[in-house]
């Protein structure tokens, strides 16, 4: 079975700045780009911290409202630091949380959720920054086209990797809703069946109406 990689979805064009980039390039940086957030780099090109859009709006917020509705904003020591930085390195998050080009999208996305970030710097062996991966990109993998999907778990998950008869079980797939229909020798490999299916890029559910063989033939010898 083929997962896409980090390296498959990651945006290798990647917009990046150095520690000493103003608060005022950076603003341009993401407008100009159309991005919410930018690398910062060292001198040998690795992440050393994120700079987002959520950074630079702390500056908004210290600010006393204009009609006077609303009280002075709470915001925590470091919060205040980054509503008064002037460059990237006192604005951005660090030290920066990257993903490997070898990764699988299940590591990418519990790293994501683990350290509570939109998206990764992505490195090579040295460290050095070769490309970022979004949330979005992540859910790409959610287009795949139904066909394709279908015709990965026959070929790869059933007949491949299980060794089944191709016209033993029935694969429908519908909006990325995998059912799988038929029998199969062993009801070991209902389960296994139904997680490999599971496991296949763009695959949003399983559901099974699977059967084993001797299932099947001793239902048949019932009066």
């Amino acid at each position: 079975m083929l997962h896409r990689m980090v390296g498959d979805l990651m945006t290798t064009a990647v917009v990046s700045v150095r520690p000493d980039t103003s608060f005022k390039d950076i603003a341009e940086h993401l407008a100009d780009h159309d991005i919410t957030a930018v690398p910062v780099v060292d001198d040998q090109g690795r992440p050393v911290g994120v700079v987002s859009e959520a950074d630079l709006l702390r500056k908004q917020e210290i600010q006393t409202d204009p009609g006077g509705h609303l009280p002075a904003a709470h915001l925590l020591p470091a919060e205040r630091a980054k509503a008064h930085a002037l460059t990237a390195e006192a604005l951005m998050t660090s030290p920066a949380i990257t993903a490997r080009p070898q990764w699988s999208v299940v590591e990418a996305a519990r790293t994501m959720a683990r350290h509570h970030v939109k998206r990764l710097p992505v490195v090579d062996d040295a460290g050095r920054l070769m490309g970022i991966l979004s949330r979005a990109d992540l859910l790409r993998v959610f287009l795949r086209r139904d066909i394709t999907i279908r015709e990965e778990i026959m070929t790869d998950v059933l007949t491949r990797t299980l060794g089944l008869d191709p016209g033993a079980v029935t694969v429908q797939v519908t909006d990325g809703r995998v059912t799988l229909s038929g029998t199969v020798p062993q009801s070991s490999l209902i389960p296994i069946a139904v997680r490999l299916s599971e496991s296949v890029d763009g695959v949003v559910d399983v559901t099974h109406r699977l059967r084993a063989d001797n299932d099947a033939t001793a239902g048949a010898l019932q009066p």
